[in-house]
């Protein structure tokens, strides 16, 4: 047995169903390795897709996603991945090829110094030398990536290495690995919290990001129920506790000046569960103003926009719960966040049955939300649209909204949707894409037609980079540089030997999706979208916007 059989046992050993990548020259003994095991070989056509996809697999499972790609190019075109899984806290595990190390007579052709290259990027990264060590290191890079706070972790095989001929006695360890967070949150310290909550007049839930990765749902919507609390959501928090509760003030999708930030300036407290600094901030505190309580597995990352003043630190579903029964009814005059409520959802409405065409992202949300059911899978690239999807799409579940809020990367929102098709083939899953996000993962419809998905793709069409060209006329410049040409998405879908179709009109569009996702097999939808109202609503009337007495 050689070291690529033994490093993929290990592999075998940690779960691992499926690898994700673009294999080279370097990887074909790890290659003959899967070939010949139970792990299945996703072969996409970039490896950026494969580490979104593998990454997405470890959002949605929380275990380490794993993916694959050859030396000097092929891993750095990781890169992207690397950072998207880092910053998301999505467990992933990159594995790379590389030329000999004992003896090469290549020079320095195409190698660069991957190891290092990773190291800012992940939680670890290693190269191996010693095959004898393959399944200590191997269990130690699933370790680092899971455990909270998880990330991206990388091992780099040398080409001479794999192939290396390994005791066969040396066979991986059997790990139980138990995920049971046993670290409970100090009762004085949870009393001193439900002090806190109690002697404040507005205070306020706020779920973000890290409550999605953890177990906590339950608690927090009994907390809701029970305590009569009001709350808002993170981008990354959405559908942890279902948004069609009467006390869901909204996602804060921007960091100031929106409805929800008129409950939030009201606020003497904030109840923060899963709060993740690297989301882009949900509310700026000010020194003397709003008083922040911290609810999470690890301590807070301080910055100038974010200093709590009480950690509550623990497995985070048994600290909600013994808030919630130290609490019971929190009787405050919950008037003004009523008001609020109205006022949101009045907003919300705004729009939603407009007949114009191009359509209006209002409309593109409410019906792409009449056609989903509650566990449908929405996944959304990067661009304005997000900000769109976040503030006016009412999520039922977690993870049923798969938008990256950290890195923020464009091009993740295909081959995310497609591992979530993949992990879930009896669900509707739908890619939400601008034109220019779209384009740079496009060629994986090969991919998904090939894996024989299930999958809608809906291309929101304005031939622009229209979140840049959005902040462009926020800051008061003029229109320029941020425009182009696109293919004919129908016809490029179709040579791609996937469905190919074009929305004519606004009340084209549901039908359409329902069309789509009844025949199944994968589908791409091209959407002329009007972004005019991106300036309208996202920037004049907010500043106009004067909050409610």
């Amino acid at each position: 047995m050689n070291a690529a059989k033994l490093l993929v046992k290990a592999l075998e050993n940690e779960g691992v169903e499926a690898i994700h990548g673009v294999p080279g020259e370097e990887n074909l003994d790890f290659l003959e390795a899967i070939r010949d095991s139970s792990i299945r070989l996703i072969l996409t056509r970039h490896e950026q897709g494969a580490a979104f996809m593998a990454a997405t697999y470890g959002r949605l499972t929380g275990k380490p996603g794993v993916c694959l790609a050859t030396l000097g190019p092929g891993a750095t075109n990781l890169v992207t991945g690397a950072a998207y899984a880092q910053l998301g806290a999505f467990p992933l595990l990159m594995i790379t090829g590389q030329k000999p190390i004992k003896e090469s007579k290549q020079g320095h052709f195409q190698i660069i110094e991957v190891v290092n290259m990773m190291q800012p990027l992940t939680k670890f990264t290693k190269q191996i030398v010693n095959v004898n060590r393959i399944p200590s290191i191997v269990r130690e890079a699933f370790r680092q990536a899971q455990e909270e706070r998880p990330g991206a972790v990388h091992l780099e095989l040398p080409e001479d290495v794999a192939a290396e001929e390994v005791i066969e006695s040396i066979t991986p360890p059997v790990f139980k690995v138990s995920h049971t967070h046993s670290c409970r949150a100090d009762e004085q310290v949870l009393d001193e919290a439900a002090e806190m909550i109690r002697a404040a007049k507005y205070p306020l839930l706020l779920i973000g990001a890290g409550a999605n990765r953890s177990q906590v749902r339950e608690a927090l919507c009994d907390m809701v129920s029970r305590t009569g609390l009001y709350f808002f959501g993170t981008q990354m928090g959405k559908g942890v506790v279902d948004e069609r509760s009467s006390q869901f003030l909204g996602t804060a999708a921007l960091s100031d000046n929106d409805y929800i930030h008129c409950a939030i300036a009201r606020s003497d407290l904030v109840i923060n569960v899963g709060h993740d600094v690297v989301e882009k901030p949900p509310f700026f505190m000010e020194h003397g103003g709003t008083r922040v309580i911290h609810v999470n597995q690890n301590s807070a990352v301080v910055d100038n926009v974010y200093f709590p003043q009480l950690e509550v630190l623990g497995d985070m579903a048994h600290s909600v719960e013994r808030l919630t029964e130290k609490l019971g009814r929190v009787e405050k005059d919950f008037a003004y966040f009523e008001r609020v409520k109205d006022h949101l959802d009045e907003h919300l409405l705004e729009r939603v049955d407009d007949p114009a065409f191009p359509m209006v992202p209002q409309r593109i949300v409410a019906d792409v939300r009449k056609v989903m059911p509650d566990d449908g899978i929405l996944a959304l690239d990067n661009g304005v649209y997000k900000i769109w999807f976040a503030r006016n799409y009412i999520a039922h579940q977690p993870h049923t909204v798969l938008l990256d809020n950290a890195l923020a990367s464009m091009g993740a929102g295909l081959p995310s949707a497609m591992e979530a098709a993949r992990l879930h083939p009896d669900r509707k899953v739908l890619a939400v894409c601008g034109d220019g996000g779209f384009m740079m993962n496009s060629q994986e419809l090969e991919t998904a037609a090939r894996l024989g998905l299930n999958l809608v793709v809906l291309v929101l069409n304005d031939g622009a980079y229209g979140m840049i060209r959005w902040k462009q006329y926020a800051g008061g410049l003029p229109d320029y540089g941020l425009t182009f040409n696109n293919p004919d998405f129908v016809l490029y879908a179709q040579a791609y030997g996937v469905g190919g179709h074009r929305v004519e009109s606004a009340e084209g569009l549901a039908p359409l999706l329902e069309s789509c996702f009844k025949q199944g097999g994968v589908h791409l939808i091209d959407l002329p979208v009007d972004y005019s109202d991106n300036n309208r609503v996202l920037i004049d009337e907010l500043k106009q916007k004067v909050c409610l007495v």
